[in-house]
């Protein structure tokens, strides 16, 4: 497959994992993403914004040592956003705290818009815009795609002329058959169910794919999910039939459980 050009628009963070880990990550689900995009060898592109902090000098060096493209990395006077990250004896993570700091109310100005209506595809992550650039990219016949699991706000959840609607749930198979159908009814042309453990499904108005997970040893399940965004993109835009598609997510999730965070990095004490 030849080098597409892929932006991820959104949220960066810095993970905080608590004890028995103990380490700090750079992550987020846009910015997890781009890179993942990156390591597959395609040409990424990452918008977002950063606090004029140490963490964001941080998240910046981690994205140019994956080779994002960081030109429209902005630099905010908040803070760099931050999420606390609970790890619970069963090593499952749970959100404890967070602060969205520079992230919230980020938007692509006009001049960064054009850029964006380049790419072969964009993806968009936590965005607090309600729906504005999702629905500015649709009408200019770009591919976009975006997690709505990572937004809360119902203004944000939108999913009318998406591409892909990627979204999690740990629900029965049914009710993820359910939801996705309602996804597709209400706009999107694919619709990616991520059930954690038991495995993903997808749907279009022509064709349905599902497959289980590819077993590890769990080192850590942050970032898995948007590991999985990025092999699915990586094998859709190479017009790999469904189920290849999800085979792709699944096996960049499982390599992503083999080490901490959502990309190889060495991280820092917290």
């Amino acid at each position: 497959m030849s080098s597409l050009r892929f932006a991820a628009v959104g949220d960066n963070c810095i993970d905080r994992l608590g004890a028995p880990i103990g380490r700090s990550l750079v992550g987020g689900n846009a910015l997890n993403v781009a890179v993942q995009l990156a390591r597959l060898g395609h040409n990424s592109f990452y918008f977002g914004a950063v606090g004029r902090d140490a963490e964001g000098e941080r998240t910046r060096a981690e994205l140019e040592a994956n080779r994002v493209a960081v030109k429209h990395l902005r630099v905010d006077q908040r803070n760099t956003a931050w999420t606390d990250i609970k790890v619970l004896p069963s090593g499952e993570r749970l959100i404890a705290a967070e602060d969205f700091g520079a992230c919230a109310g980020y938007a692509p100005d006009e001049a960064e818009l054009a850029i964006l209506g380049t790419m072969d595809h964009v993806h968009i992550g936590w965005l607090d815009d309600g729906g504005a650039l999702r629905r500015r990219l649709s009408r200019a016949g770009v591919s976009v795609s975006q997690d709505i699991s990572v937004n809360a706000d119902p203004a944000d959840l939108g999913v009318a002329g998406l591409s892909i609607v990627f979204c999690s749930t740990g629900q029965h198979r049914d009710a993820a058959e359910a939801m996705a159908a309602d996804l597709l009814s209400r706009g999107a042309g694919c619709a990616v169910v991520m059930r954690g453990a038991d495995g993903s499904m997808a749907l279009t108005a022509r064709e349905r794919a599902e497959t289980g997970i590819r077993p590890v040893e769990v080192v850590d399940t942050t970032g898995a999910g948007d590991s999985f965004i990025a092999g699915f993109l990586h094998a859709w835009l190479a017009r790999k039939p469904l189920l290849l598609c999800l085979e792709s997510g699944r096996d960049h999730a499982a390599v992503a459980c083999c080490h901490l965070g959502g990309f190889p990095q060495e991280g820092m004490p917290h």
